[in-house]
């Protein structure tokens, strides 16, 4: 073939073309599983501070295994964020009420856990209203922090929580994502991974997760021996504005 010819420059239109659609898959799939970046408003994955404090949260549910994490957290005297979903809230009110009786932050965590990339404005705004209302029903009465299901946000989400003053909350230690069936080793992630302002996510609400139940309390006491306070996202985030 030779250089410069009509079909060389055609090969290499179509395959610089081909490049581009790659890096940018590349870029849009970076940016829609980014902990701590989104397009539009802000985001906190951990927060900058010296104080020595750490935040556990909790995705899903309720379900018929809350109670017991909230006997856990009642026992150890420590306050946790529970980030809930609006269809599991609605069918069990009870629980939700039970959490914000308590003292624990609720987060929403979108009424009924779809990924919310490339969907309307109108599913957007449905997710979120009505598992905002439903939190609402439990008579907590504070900031309602957003999780997206599954970490995942593009442009419209980020966009309708700007647009409605909602911070974006992720995480930074995630030890039990992959569903690991051993509490000592969900433990020892944790403890490794943790830092001043970080943001632990655990997911305890369903049967098959048992061991990470079972890791709350050696978290909360491994974190306490090393001198760490256990506060709710809300009051992280405070500490990291003071700080």
């Amino acid at each position: 073939m030779a250089l410069g010819s009509p079909r060389l420059r055609r090969v290499c239109a179509i395959a610089s073309a081909l490049l581009a659609v790659v890096l940018v898959l590349a870029g849009t799939r970076a940016v829609m599983n980014a902990r701590s970046f989104q397009f539009y408003g802000g985001i906190v994955h951990r927060v900058e501070t010296q104080d020595r404090v750490v935040a556990l949260t909790f995705d899903d549910g309720p379900s018929e295994h809350t109670d017991e994490v909230l006997a856990t957290l009642a026992d150890l005297g420590v306050p946790a964020t529970f980030f809930l979903t609006g269809r599991e809230l609605e069918e069990r009110p009870d629980l939700g009420r039970r959490i914000a009786a308590a003292g624990h932050q609720i987060g929403n965590h979108s009424y009924s856990h779809q990924r919310m990339v490339l969907r309307s404005p109108e599913f957007i705004a449905e997710e979120i209203e009505r598992t905002d209302a439903a939190i609402r029903a439990t008579g907590y009465s504070g900031e309602i922090v957003f999780r997206p299901p599954n970490g995942k946000k593009l442009v419209a989400l980020p966009r309708y929580l700007d647009a409605t003053g909602r911070t974006t909350v992720t995480w930074d230690v995630e030890p039990d994502s992959a569903g690991t069936s051993d509490a000592a080793a969900i433990t020892r992630q944790t403890l490794r991974e943790v830092g001043p302002g970080s943001i632990v996510l655990l997911h305890p609400m369903y049967g098959a997760r048992q061991a990470t139940r079972d890791a709350i309390r050696p978290i909360v006491e491994g974190l306490q021996a090393d001198g760490y306070r256990l506060v709710t996202v809300e009051e992280l985030i405070a500490a990291g504005t003071e700080g």
